[in-house]
């Protein structure tokens, strides 16, 4: 197969096909004569686990470390247990943050008048109000959503 109909089967933008074999997700397929790259269902198939990962929010770091676990089927299957058990913890983490964003929103938007100029807004001054008491540590400037994904917390 070509790189567009995996693509097209595993419904993942060749772009991000090119990007999971540049970062060693996936595995560099073959070449033929004409140089184009050529998939196999191994390729398709690793490709789809990945997108179920990746649709339950896992990290490429969780991922990758699924991936080198199913290479040894036969091994004990706690480490695996222990990796989804601290996934969960994040999202459980996550969903806590989110109710707190959820709170703040609410608070927000309970200042609005609905009347008056943006400048007289409360919504504006409120938001303005609390960005000058963020501090870096309360930020996590890879995240839109502070605290997600931290280093070793996936």
């Amino acid at each position: 197969m070509k790189i567009g109909e995996v693509s097209g089967h595993a419904s993942v933008p060749v772009e991000t096909i090119r990007y999971y074999e540049k970062i060693g997700l996936l595995l560099k397929p073959d070449r033929d004569a004409s140089d184009y790259r050529v998939y196999g269902n191994a390729h398709l198939n690793r490709l789809l686990f990945i997108k179920r990962c990746r649709n339950l929010d896992m990290t490429q770091d969780e991922i990758r470390e699924l991936i080198r676990l199913s290479e040894n089927p036969e091994a004990d299957c706690h480490e695996v247990d222990a990796l989804l058990a601290r996934h969960l913890i994040h999202v459980r983490d996550r969903l806590s943050e989110l109710a707190n964003l959820e709170t703040a929103l609410q608070q927000l938007q309970q200042a609005c008048s609905k009347t008056g100029t943006v400048e007289q807004c409360g919504i504006m001054g409120g938001l303005s109000s609390e960005l000058g008491g963020l501090s870096d540590k309360d930020t996590d400037q890879r995240n839109h959503v502070p605290g997600t994904h931290k280093p070793g917390s996936h």
